[in-house]
């Protein structure tokens, strides 16, 4: 009846009450979802009469129709650091890629942090126009401003080139080994 009316379920959860069943617009919720920063975003929920700082931690959509189904919301207090994920962007074209051959690839596409909600940001955008073959941009090498503090491990790759050559001496290696048993008849 709740999804008939227009509306969908969720709970919201976290410090300061126990967990509590509500009906929200999905609409609404899908425009959060689909904003700048996504499901970082902290907005307020009217609960009991009150406003409750809330943001979006886990969501379902429907298989068929592709409309959301469930949302958990979490209460957030605002002078406390909280840990999110945030993705990560790259930009330009690598000198490996476009003098040396080779191929950029991005291995990590966010990474996690911890600050206060208010710094959370929306994205990290890393400049791999430097990048040769062999080298590689990590989660240690990103910018953090404010109260960030990163809590992936500083090693993770966000985004490398590596060569084609290796490829192309696996690719001749198999062909060589493909065309020895081709004399043999099949069984």
């Amino acid at each position: 009846r709740l999804r008939a009316s227009g509306l969908m379920p969720a709970v919201v959860y976290g410090p300061g009450s126990e967990p509590e069943a509500v009906a929200v617009n999905p609409k609404e919720v899908a425009k959060i979802l689909h904003s700048t920063s996504g499901h970082n975003t902290i907005f307020n929920l009217g609960v009991n009469g009150g406003n409750t700082p809330v943001m979006v931690v886990d969501w379902q959509y429907d298989p068929i129709k592709g409309s959301l189904l469930h949302v958990d919301l979490k209460r957030i207090d605002l002078t406390k650091r909280l840990t999110v994920k945030v993705p990560v962007l790259t930009q330009g074209e690598p000198k490996g890629v476009k003098i040396q051959g080779g191929i950029h690839e991005i291995v990590t596409r966010e990474v996690e942090v911890e600050c206060l909600p208010d710094d959370i940001p929306e994205q990290f955008t890393v400049d791999v126009s430097n990048l040769s073959i062999g080298e590689s941009i990590r989660a240690g090498d990103i910018p953090l401003s404010g109260s960030v503090k990163l809590r992936s491990l500083p090693d993770t790759v966000i985004s490398h080139v590596v060569s084609l050559r290796a490829e192309e001496t696996t690719a001749a290696a198999t062909g060589v080994e493909a065309a020895a048993p081709a004399g043999e008849p099949e069984v």
